[in-house]
């Protein structure tokens, strides 16, 4: 075994991408799907109908002690102790610099109990993170990521999904949950009985739900979620469909539009860094001074007026001046014309601003235009 392949990591779902025909991208050392047939049908089918999505490469870390809430009051840059028990938050786990570690959610499950949920790539950073940080409260911090699995029905169709496997004394749950909230619901699952955690904290830009679930029982609820949406048009999606989907709903992406060196309010974030709460935080003094310097340079949405779509590290000028660069881009399969993130200098940030892109030396008409892209019927 080459010293590559012993680095791959592999979800409990693994096998059953294979046995659907998956092509597979590396993302964060995982080995993910990246589509089964056409990305351009799984994107449609979530807008349209359901898919489902593999997400097991997310962290998961267990926080847990009577300071559970303090802790992450100093750890991230929000204000957990404020959350109510079954609802979540987005927030920041910033350095002393400010820089933007990871974005996450925390899910509190009771009132010393808390779920954070890091990205893939970010999953041993924020564990490792906030262990160091635990000092004198009174926590455990431990990460479970290696025995959970995680997976997501996104779509109009997924309430109506969950429905055939969740018990009927619990269909109200499912139906009643708020956005960013979580509870524990009953599946029934090959036959067998499972309590597992739902939570309603989509990346997609439709309603949809996550669960979590341990690894021995994951291959058996991906093929009953299956099974049970034939009747609602769910398909299998992948990583490709997943990158369009929150591109339209303009959700950033960490290590395109967020990473160490990228402020919490130059990529529109500073609503969720708790300035006012009581206490110190980790990156407090460094976030007050970037609050108080203003940015340079923002993230924007960017519209195409062609047909030809940006691609991130592309320039962005206005009047052959360099003023930007692509984040994020590609065309965008529910509106039909090419769409991108970028960070853009601050004189040049208005809905309306024309820029260009430059796309391999040729200039590209771009509109400044309001986020998300697209935003779903309620």
């Amino acid at each position: 075994m080459s010293a590559e392949t012993a680095t791959k990591q592999y979800t409990a779902l693994y096998e059953e991408h294979q046995k659907l025909g998956a092509s597979f991208t590396d993302f964060g050392g995982w080995q993910m799907p990246l589509k089964y047939q056409s990305e351009l049908a799984e994107h449609h089918a979530v807008r349209q109908a359901a898919g489902l999505f593999d997400l097991s490469h997310m962290g998961e870390v267990w926080v847990t002690g009577p300071d559970a809430g303090k802790f992450l009051d100093f750890a991230l840059v929000s204000r957990l102790s404020a959350v109510a028990v079954g609802k979540a938050k987005y927030s920041l786990i910033c350095n002393e610099d400010g820089g933007i570690i990871d974005d996450l959610i925390s899910y509190r499950r009771a009132e010393e109990k808390f779920l954070v949920v890091p990205n893939a790539g970010n999953a041993k950073a924020v564990a490792e993170a906030l262990a160091e940080r635990a000092g004198d409260f009174d926590v455990t911090v431990e990460d479970v990521t290696a025995s959970i699995s995680l997976v997501a029905v996104q779509g109009p169709n997924s309430v109506a999904i969950l429905k055939q496997l969740v018990a009927a004394a619990d269909h109200a749950v499912v139906t009643e949950m708020k956005y960013y909230a979580a509870d524990e619901v009953h599946f029934t699952v090959s036959g067998a009985p499972l309590r597992l955690l739902l939570a309603r904290t989509g990346y997609t830009g439709e309603d949809g739900f996550e669960i979590y679930v341990p690894n021995e029982n994951a291959a058996s609820l991906w093929s009953a979620l299956l099974s049970a949406g034939k009747d609602f048009d769910l398909v299998p999606a992948g990583l490709a469909a997943r990158d369009s989907l929150r591109l339209e709903a303009g959700m950033p992406l960490y290590g395109n539009e967020l990473s160490l060196e990228v402020s919490p309010y130059d990529a529109g974030l500073g609503p969720i860094v708790a300035l006012k709460k009581e206490g110190e935080f980790v990156g407090r003094a460094a976030l007050e001074a970037q609050k108080e310097r203003g940015s340079k340079r923002k993230l924007v949405g960017l519209k195409g007026l062609g047909r030809r779509a940006a691609r991130s590290h592309y320039p962005v000028s206005k009047d052959g001046q360099t003023v930007g660069e692509v984040t994020s881009g590609q065309p965008s399969p529910t509106l039909g014309y090419p769409v991108a993130l970028a960070y853009v200098d601050i004189e040049h940030i208005e809905p309306g601003t024309r820029l260009d892109v430059d796309l391999r030396g040729k200039p590209e008409p771009f509109e400044v235009v309001a986020l998300p892209f697209y935003k779903r019927d309620k």
